[in-house]
C-alpha cells in the first residue's frame, strides 16, 4: 500500500512539473511570438512614416482607472492617430469582429486567443481619454499580423497583414491635425506613459491576471 502511495505522489510530481514546464514554455514562446511581431511592425512603420507628418511611440503603457494597459505601438500623424496592436501568428486563423475568442489551427492543433479588435478596444479608449479633446473619428484602431498566418475567414475592418499595413495607412488623406497640435499630442503621450522597467511589466502583468487569471 505505501509503494502504492509512493508511485502514486511520484507520478502526480512528474505531472506537475510537466504541466509548470509545459505552462512556461508556452508562455516563453507566446512572449518571443509578440516581441518578434512587434520589432517587425516597428521596423515597418518606422521604415515608412517618418517626421514631420508621423511621430510613432513603442511599447507605450499608459495609466488607467483599474491599473495600467500595454499599447504595442501608437503611430500620430497629421491624418489621425493609430493605435496598433501587432499578433506574429502562423498557421490558420478564424475569426470576426464581434466572438470573443478566436482560433489558431497550425498542424491540425487549435488553439484559442483573445479577440485582438476587442484588446485593442481598451487600448483606444485609454488614448482617446487621455486626449479627450480629439474627436473620436481620429482614433483608429488597427490589428497588425506579422508570421505567415492564413486568415480562413474574412479578415474584420481594421485588421490587416503587415504587407498591407502601409497601403491601409496611406489610405488616411484626410488632414485632422496640423504639425503644431501633432507635437502637442506627442508630448502629452510621452509625459503619462510609464518608464520602461521590469517594475512596469510586472505591475501590468499583475493587473491582467487580476482581471483574466493565469489565461491573460
Amino acid at each position: 500500500m505505501k509503494s502504492l502511495l509512493g508511485a502514486l505522489a511520484f507520478l502526480a510530481t512528474v505531472w506537475s512539473l510537466g504541466f509548470l514546464f509545459g505552462w512556461t514554455l508556452g508562455r516563453w514562446r507566446q512572449a518571443e511570438a509578440e516581441n518578434q511581431g512587434e520589432v517587425a511592425v516597428r521596423r515597418h512603420l518606422t521604415r515608412h512614416f517618418t517626421s514631420p507628418d508621423y511621430h510613432l511611440l513603442n511599447h507605450v503603457t499608459l495609466p488607467t482607472d483599474d491599473g495600467t494597459t500595454e499599447i504595442d505601438h501608437i503611430l500620430v500623424s497629421r491624418f489621425g492617430i493609430f493605435v496598433l496592436e501587432s499578433k506574429h501568428y502562423k498557421g490558420w486563423i478564424f475569426g470576426n469582429s464581434s466572438s470573443s475568442k478566436w482560433t489558431q489551427v497550425l498542424f491540425r492543433v487549435r488553439y484559442r486567443f483573445q479577440n485582438p479588435i476587442h484588446q485593442n478596444w481598451k487600448h483606444v479608449a485609454t488614448v482617446a481619454k487621455l486626449l479627450d479633446f480629439l474627436p473620436a473619428e481620429h482614433i483608429h484602431s488597427v490589428v497588425v499580423f506579422t508570421g505567415d498566418a492564413t486568415f480562413k475567414t474574412e479578415k474584420p475592418p481594421g485588421v490587416v497583414s503587415i504587407d498591407d499595413l502601409k497601403l491601409y495607412l496611406d489610405g488616411f488623406k484626410v488632414e485632422a491635425l496640423t504639425e503644431n497640435r501633432l507635437q502637442f499630442f506627442v508630448g502629452r503621450l510621452e509625459c503619462h506613459r510609464k518608464a520602461l522597467t521590469q517594475q512596469t511589466d510586472v505591475e501590468h502583468v499583475a493587473h491582467l491576471r487580476r482581471k483574466f487569471g493565469d489565461a491573460a
